[in-house]
């Protein structure tokens, strides 16, 4: 029997299935927290999410619709401040080990990304909400994974403004610039799931979800986009749904 399943959905257990059970997870809320949740439901139940509100390790019985929602605060091991959160993002927990979920309007091939200006920073189209904490965790975790949706218009061969550095020019340019760790690991798309070449530090497609393709990936795609390695993401198992929907999400705060 089909399993019928939304690209949100997609997307959540995707990133879900990139955590680890001893990940440190910087999370916003919205679609990383549902990833973030779904792992620690499922195969990670020993990964740590913690939140710029300075929260660490919460219970999460339920989700949260903001940082600064009191579900974040529930049953946790510490409860701060965004000066706590920086803390031990930057001195306790800045080893290979510490995840943060990012997203942004514009990202180019190498990770970077805009979530500044759109057009001339000195008299823009569109003005964005800017860094927040992006350009930090960028900076600072040990590694990074970024939501999009995957447009021409985002996926840009330059950037209108670089807000968080990714791999900036490829190769050794980040830890030339003196951002001796960290770096993005991998893109979530509506359409499939971005990599870095170890070496070039330039983005591959990785996988692409069974509603999308390679052809589809590429067409939307604003620079050449390497596809040899590609393979089909498989699609949510019953269980994962399961979890998704019942355990994380029950009332579709964030699905629906």
């Amino acid at each position: 029997m089909k399993i019928e399943y939304s690209p949100l959905e997609m997307m959540a257990i995707a990133c879900s299935r990139r955590i680890q059970d001893d990940d440190i997870v910087f999370c916003g809320t919205g679609l990383p927290l549902l990833g973030a949740m779904t792992a620690k439901k499922t195969h990670a139940p020993n990964c740590v999410v913690f939140f710029e509100t300075g929260a660490l390790d919460p219970v999460l019985l339920e989700i949260p619709l903001s940082v600064a929602d009191s579900r974040v605060m529930h049953g946790a091991s510490h409860n701060g401040g965004l000066a706590d959160a920086f803390a031990f993002m930057q001195n306790r927990f800045s080893g290979p080990k510490v995840l943060g979920l990012l997203s942004g309007a514009q990202i180019d091939m190498y990770g970077n990304l805009n979530s500044t200006v759109i057009g001339d920073s000195n008299k823009p189209t569109t003005r964005l909400p800017g860094s927040g904490g992006a350009c930090d965790v960028a900076s600072l975790v040990g590694r990074t994974m970024i939501f999009m949706k995957h447009e021409r218009r985002r996926f840009v061969e330059h950037l209108d403004y670089l807000t968080s550095p990714g791999w900036l020019q490829g190769g050794t340019s980040r830890q030339e610039a003196g951002l001796i760790r960290g770096g993005p690991v991998a893109v979530v798309t509506t359409l499939g799931v971005l990599e870095f070449d170890e070496k070039t530090k330039r983005m591959y497609l990785s996988t692409y979800y069974a509603n999308a393709s390679v052809e589809e990936t590429v067409k939307n795609t604003g620079f050449k986009l390497s596809v040899s390695r590609a393979r089909q993401e498989p699609s949510p198992t019953p269980e994962e749904l399961d979890v998704l929907r019942t355990a994380v999400d029950p009332f579709g705060l964030i699905l629906d």
